[in-house]
């Protein structure tokens, strides 16, 4: 089955640096897929209402946002070669982001982890809840600059089958930037369950291998103190990745509302980059 794309990257900006950190990475990825890219600046709906009241103030505030994004996308033009659109729209941030990328088809969204106040509006916060609402890969940066790509990409696996649905998503990445794969798995004190995992993990080296991408294998202590979440964000540090491939969590329990989803966990707390694949309902892998 084939996904639909309109083959255009979403970038929510609010012009702050981590929002262009966000570009940035977009540019590279708009480069090396040829993409185009739409950036979109969304002014949250209690902003008129709790700082301008008058029409005219609102419509002042549009234009400089609009000025903005003209400057941004000649620039983007100009230096890259990558056709740029422009949109701004009001609402809930992260369900306009979703809406925007659901109904038209977006290839991905690649945005800032957290923005600043004022007219650079909040994007940041809104990340988590993004990768809840979007059906698309959301790409989450905060202060790395993109470099040569994702020379390196640490993809957790475990006994879901919606697990291995980001398996593709890997090749497709690793094909394009030379990537080295690191699987990380954290094994099982019941002999059962420990077999599933190793079960999954080869099927998933089995599909690597036969796509000619490098990769290697790593299991991760159980450690008492420590959750899976943080072990894999100290695992990205040491090998120092470009990328942790992730599935959403779109269902937590109670215990997730309170503590955060694996994903919100590793989305909130990586340095870095963090790209988040929704899952699709199905009794098998789902291929893109």
């Amino acid at each position: 089955m084939e996904r639909k794309t309109n083959n255009n990257i979403l970038v929510p900006t609010d012009f702050s640096e981590v929002a262009s950190n966000a570009l940035g990475h977009a540019v590279k990825v708009a480069q090396t897929y040829k993409n185009e890219i739409t950036l979109v600046n969304i002014i949250d709906e209690g902003f008129f209402g709790g700082l301008f009241g008058s029409g005219n103030q609102a419509e002042l505030v549009r234009e400089a946002v609009e000025n903005r994004l003209n400057k941004l996308a000649e620039e983007i033009e100009s230096t890259h070669g990558i056709k740029v659109h422009k949109r701004i729209d009001s609402g809930r941030i992260y369900k306009v982001i979703s809406k925007i990328a659901n109904d038209e088809n977006f290839d991905s969204i690649i945005m800032g982890s957290h923005g600043a106040n004022g007219l650079e509006q909040v994007i940041g916060s809104n990340a988590s809840r993004t990768i809840q609402y979007a059906e698309v890969p959301v790409v989450v940066v905060k202060n790395n600059n993109v470099g040569e790509g994702y020379k390196t990409i640490v993809m957790p696996i475990d006994l879901s089958i919606e697990s291995r649905q980001k398996v593709d998503w890997g090749i497709h990445l690793a094909k394009q930037f030379n990537s080295e794969i690191h699987i990380a798995y954290q094994g099982s004190s019941d002999e059962f369950t420990n077999n599933r995992i190793n079960a999954n993990v080869k099927a998933v080296e089995h599909q690597l291998e036969k796509s000619g991408v490098k990769f290697v294998c790593s299991e991760i202590e159980d450690k008492l103190l420590e959750n899976f979440a943080t072990e894999i964000i100290s695992y990205a540090a040491n090998v120092k990745a470009d990328m942790i491939l992730v599935m959403t969590d779109t269902e937590p329990n109670l215990a997730e509302r309170i503590l955060g989803t694996y994903t919100q966990q590793i989305v909130n707390r990586s340095p870095v980059p963090v790209m988040c694949i929704h899952p699709k309902e199905t009794a098998f892998t789902y291929y893109y």
